[in-house]
């Protein structure tokens, strides 16, 4: 299967009232789990490399995008290749070169003003180049520089500054503010649902869910249900993958060859990606 244009995944899901997933990949073996768990649900996915997951690569973005575009060629489903959360211009301008079909630029931390100038010109870029782009308005938590709480007076989407954002912007999608916080490893979040709609009815493009990992199952089904396209989800497979790395190590000491503790990693995360996938039906 060819690779899927990350547009006409997220097009097709919004159409259908359902989600489509992305994934943020670290190593290789994230990725074949990605690709191998969609194939198990019989879901479309997104496989994502984040800025934070370049510059762990030595800042070199082509050779873990270029394996995950292969693997995503092969998919028995509709894989898409996205580049997340990306603050840096030099990078953004690298994106369609490495077979990238979208982005999302990240000014959520600028005053308002400021995000959509530099949202706007990275749209403009990233239209020239037949790039689908995301970006954020409002504080998803648990980034740096984003209030210590998702909860905190002043960081959600405000739905009428959001229409006026996506319109001076020209954005294809846009991440917001909701309840959720990044790098969660409990699954205890609570989403506002009724947001969640207010903004769906205001907003003409799709919503994107950052910080999913930390949402339950049935949290995620309601905001779907009540208008999220786009999910993304990292840290649950980063805790997936360490927990096995861990239980096989602690089970064979001597153990040396990484062949013995990555591929029980590598099944962890796929299981945990076709489990994902399929509570996310609604």
């Amino acid at each position: 299967m060819p690779l899927t244009p990350t547009r006409d995944l997220v097009a097709r899901a919004a159409a259908d009232g359902r989600s489509v997933a992305a994934f943020n990949v670290i190593t290789l073996e994230h990725a074949e789990a990605v690709v191998e768990g969609a194939a198990a649900a019989g879901r479309p996915a997104i496989l994502q490399i984040s800025e934070n997951a370049v510059r762990y690569h030595q800042d070199r973005v082509t050779p873990l995008a270029r394996a995950a575009a292969e693997l995503a060629r092969d998919a028995r489903t509709g894989v898409a290749l996205h580049l997340d959360h990306v603050t840096d211009m030099t990078l953004l301008r690298q994106a369609a070169d490495a077979g990238f079909s979208s982005a999302m630029y990240d000014a959520g931390a600028l005053p308002f003003a400021e995000n959509v100038e530099a949202t706007a010109a990275a749209v403009r870029w990233a239209h020239g180049e037949g790039l689908w782009l995301e970006a954020e308005l409002g504080y998803v938590g648990g980034k740096p520089d984003a209030p210590a709480s998702a909860h905190a007076e002043g960081v959600r989407t405000d739905p009428a500054e959001a229409v006026d954002y996506v319109r001076r912007t020209g954005v294809d999608a846009l991440a917001v503010a909701v309840g959720s916080s990044h790098a969660m490893t409990e699954r205890s979040a609570s989403l506002d649902h009724a947001l969640i709609a207010r903004l769906r009815e205001a907003v003409p493009v799709p919503l994107v869910l950052h910080g999913s990992s930390g949402v339950p199952d049935e949290e995620l089904r309601r905001a779907v249900r009540a208008g999220m396209t786009k999910v993304n989800i990292g840290t649950a497979l980063n805790v997936a993958f360490t927990a096995a790395v861990r239980g096989s190590l602690a089970g064979a000491p001597a153990v040396t060859d990484p062949r013995k503790y990555l591929a029980p990693a590598r099944e962890a995360v796929a299981a945990a990606v076709r489990d994902l996938l399929l509570a996310l039906d609604v």
